[in-house]
């Protein structure tokens, strides 16, 4: 075996080692949080999932071939998507001047633009096992928060006759969100921005207390050593523990998918399901409703 071959050996060994404390929890005692690197790894190929500037250029081109967006306001968003940092807050402008001038009330022509961006976006469906390890979690009880634009997961669970349950950001009350933050692990499944969002920042890294108490879980790709510890070390302090899937993105669906495996391996007491999650949050006051698709809601998607 030559050194090329060793190295590689060696690199994919490494990305399948995982934390005792994530693998030995019960799937009921999850709550994950989807990210677009999850609707990239599925859907390799569709410039809107390859990033957030990608993303926001096409809704920003939708909006000008549909004409719900001032010639002056897509010159000037094009300009923000090349310049600005946080792309994140150029994607919150974005909705609001597509909006009503009355805060969060609908109609909105952003969710149009959306589906004009991600029209059929399941026949693109080329790696599914990442979805496919997603459902078999929430099968066991695992919950699901999903922060996308996209509908993948939820395209993917009605070609399975599973319809997905899952929770909306933007549907729940900041004080249920919060109690499932201290009651449940999060695992962050490919949220690489999601967590510098002010919004989601608000909600949980700076108003949850006693973040060190928590044990929550975030997935990363390690492209370079400084800022991969430099973030774990940062993470820690909020109750996150950074992980690494590997130094490169193709080991993500892999990743995943054992990761999962291990996970669904633990027996539940009295072999909680989905429907059993359910009722123990309502059981809570928490109400959870079917994830709707863009097809039928008005409301835009979460960060």
């Amino acid at each position: 075996m030559d050194s090329v071959e060793k190295t590689t050996n060696r690199s994919e060994q490494k990305s399948r080692k995982f934390l005792k404390s994530l693998i030995r929890k019960q799937p009921q005692e999850l709550l994950l949080v989807i990210g677009t690197g999850v609707s990239a790894a599925v859907a390799p190929g569709i410039p809107a999932l390859c990033s957030w500037r990608s993303c926001i250029e096409a809704v920003i081109e939708a909006a000008e071939q549909l004409e719900v967006l001032h010639p002056g306001d897509v010159a000037e968003f094009r300009r923000k998507v090349t310049k600005d940092r946080d792309l994140l807050v150029v994607a919150h402008d974005l909705i609001r001047k597509m909006s009503p001038r009355t805060g969060d009330a609908k109609p909105s022509f952003f969710q149009d633009c959306l589906m004009e961006v991600f029209d059929d976006l399941e026949q693109h469906i080329r790696s599914p096992v990442v979805l496919q390890s997603i459902l078999s979690l929430m099968d066991r009880g695992a919950m699901v928060l999903t922060t996308n634009y996209d509908n993948l997961l939820e395209a993917f669970g009605r070609r399975q006759n599973k319809p997905m349950e899952s929770l909306d950001l933007k549907d729940k009350t900041k004080e249920v969100l919060q109690n499932l933050y201290r009651t449940k692990s999060f695992l962050f499944v490919g949220c690489g921005e999601t967590l510098r969002d002010q919004i989601f920042q608000a909600l949980f890294l700076y108003s949850v207390p006693n973040k060190v108490d928590l044990e929550h879980y975030m997935l990363v790709l390690k492209e370079n050593e400084d800022h991969f510890f430099k973030h774990q070390a940062d993470m820690l302090l909020h109750g996150i523990k950074v992980v690494s899937y590997g130094d490169c993105f193709d080991h993500f669906p892999g990743y995943v998918q054992d990761l999962a495996t291990q996970i669904c391996k633990q027996q539940s007491p009295g072999n909680a399901c989905q429907d059993c999650a359910k009722r123990k949050l309502e059981e809570n006051g928490i109400e959870v409703s079917k994830k709707r698709t863009q097809s039928d809601t008005d409301d835009a998607g979460g960060s």
